[in-house]
């Protein structure tokens, strides 16, 4: 069942005239909800592809049956039906349906303010309808917070509604929208109580997010679709120029806002982006403690991309699988998504794929927490245990350093810092391994320092050394490392400089 679903969302299914589907709107729009053995799955059923699908259905007496070739390969898929509340209207004779849409089985969507000024100056996404849609006369322009606060009750009251994503095209000028979105949320939660996500483009004033966390939201998608520079330029020109060092600032900054697993990302698959740049983009994510939400390109009537093909099923499969071995390292899952898309996932399979199991998680300190247990760690172990400093083991490198962790569950065990050494950028310095002394049975120390390893590789590391005190020699000699010079004192203590093999680092984990 897990491998189905990509097939279905690459490949499209066949279904009768008469089955109707979203056609328009911003991100993967054209096609219809189905439920998969209780997952939602939005599929493409009218696409010129989809011609080509071997996927069809058969009515029976109890709903659908899924053919593969004519062959049955699921005895029951459910159609997701049209909501009762598409049938209300407003006082003034706007359609429910024009304000919000249901999204998979229980999400409400909308597109707050359906222009964008990058369509103004032709740097609209290539990707994005939301235009289209409004000149399709499928929705208007501006929702008010009165009409969304209105249309969430009844989506929830008479549809089962749990969760609703906000969006808006970007404002003139860009960030202007935030505030707008801040308004509705709050009239939103003020007449029904549902978990909220926003989703907007980095603002220049990052600050603006804070408006969001004030309005009540639980969760935030800040959307860069693809880690390829070159491609994103082409696809998506406005985001591209935000650059991806700002768009680690608003994630970082969101993270820190509204915790850890409850900001999101898109990424599009078949872009024409490489494998190794959609991972290494999830993993950047992931470490941050954002979710990467991939999905597969899903061509939309009306965007620029409308002519062109997902990518293929055994791609997405392969993705998927890669990915959800980020994730199950991160500690990131969509199960503790409190709201949007990648609660919802009907878009992308890649929940389906993830690992639930147990294991130590490996990451950068992402909250403020997170970094002062690493420090209380540190003097735990350097200050009370070992003596080696009076009061403190904090000096000037730390402000510099990535402080990386080891946690088990929930809880931070163990700590490492990296820092780029004075000499050049491709020379990083390792330091202050530290495990919790009941955890060192956990092997936290040794997946520490090859978290460590992967890290510097991935920043252009060539050359990376530590001072390792004498007692740990064997350990660091079994993880692949090589003694410099002779042992000498360091901080009153004898140390070897040591020097870690970066070519045992397998290739196929730099992502």
């Amino acid at each position: 069942m897990q491998h189905l679903i990509p097939e279905i969302q690459s490949l499209g299914i066949h279904v009768h005239e008469e089955m109707t589907g979203r056609k328009g709107g911003a991100g993967p729009a054209e096609g219809r909800a189905f439920i998969v053995n209780g997952i939602p799955v939005s599929v493409p059923i009218a696409a010129d592809y989809v011609s080509k699908s071997p996927f069809t259905l058969r009515e029976t007496r109890s709903g659908y049956c899924l053919l593969k070739n004519n062959t049955p390969v699921l005895s029951t898929i459910q159609v997701v039906p049209e909501p009762r509340f598409y049938t209300r209207f407003t006082e003034d004779g706007i359609s429910y349906r024009q304000i919000a849409l249901l999204h998979g089985k229980d999400c409400l969507a909308t597109t707050v303010l359906q222009k964008c000024v990058h369509w103004k100056h032709a740097k609209k996404c290539s990707f994005c309808a939301t235009e289209a849609s409004l000149s399709n006369k499928q929705t208007i322009a501006e929702k008010t917070p009165a009409q969304l606060a209105r249309v969430a009750r009844a989506a929830r009251d008479m549809d089962g509604v749990t969760h609703m994503v906000l969006t808006s095209g970007t404002g003139d000028p860009p960030g202007s929208e935030i505030s707008y979105l801040a308004q509705c949320a709050r009239a939103i939660k003020a007449r029904v109580h549902i978990p909220l996500q926003v989703q907007i483009a980095p603002p220049k004033d990052l600050a603006l997010i804070d408006e969001l966390k004030d309005a009540g939201v639980e969760s935030i998608g800040i959307h860069i679709e693809s880690f390829d520079a070159d491609i994103l330029s082409k696809v998506a020109p406005a985001k591209a120029n935000i650059g991806l060092r700002h768009y680690e600032k608003a994630w970082k900054k969101a993270v820190q806002l509204f915790g850890v697993n409850q900001v999101s990302s898109f990424i599009i698959a078949g872009l024409g982006e490489t494998r190794t740049s959609i991972c290494w983009g999830s993993e950047f994510l992931a470490d941050l403690g954002v979710y990467p939400f991939v999905v597969p390109l899903r061509p939309v009537p009306g965007s620029r991309l409308e002519k062109a093909v997902p990518p293929g099923p055994d791609i997405m499969k392969k993705l998927y699988d890669s990915i959800a071995k980020i994730l199950q390292t991160k500690g990131i899952a969509t199960d503790k998504i409190m709201a949007g898309c990648a609660r919802c996932g009907a878009c992308s399979a890649l929940s389906t794929y993830e690992k639930t199991e147990n294991k130590l998680l490996f990451h950068s300190a992402r909250t403020r927490f997170e970094k002062s247990e690493a420090f209380r760690i540190r003097k735990e172990i350097f200050v009370h245990e070992q003596g080696m400093f009076d009061r403190s083991d904090m000096d000037k490198n730390d402000s510099d350093s990535i402080h990386l962790v080891a946690k088990q569950g929930q809880k931070v065990i163990g700590t490492v810092r990296v820092y780029r050494a004075d000499t050049g950028c491709d020379h990083w310095i390792g330091g202050r391994l530290a495990v919790e002394k009941k955890y060192r049975v956990t092997r936290a120390g040794s997946g520490l320092v090859r978290e460590a390893m992967r890290r510097v590789k991935k920043q252009g590391c060539r050359v990376f050394t530590a001072q390792i005190q004498e007692k740990n020699i064997p350990f660091f000699l079994h993880l692949g490392w090589k003694p410099l010079g002779p042992v000498v004192l360091h901080f009153g203590r004898p140390h070897q400089e040591m020097e870690a093999d970066l070519d045992l680092v397998p290739e196929d984990v730099l992502i």
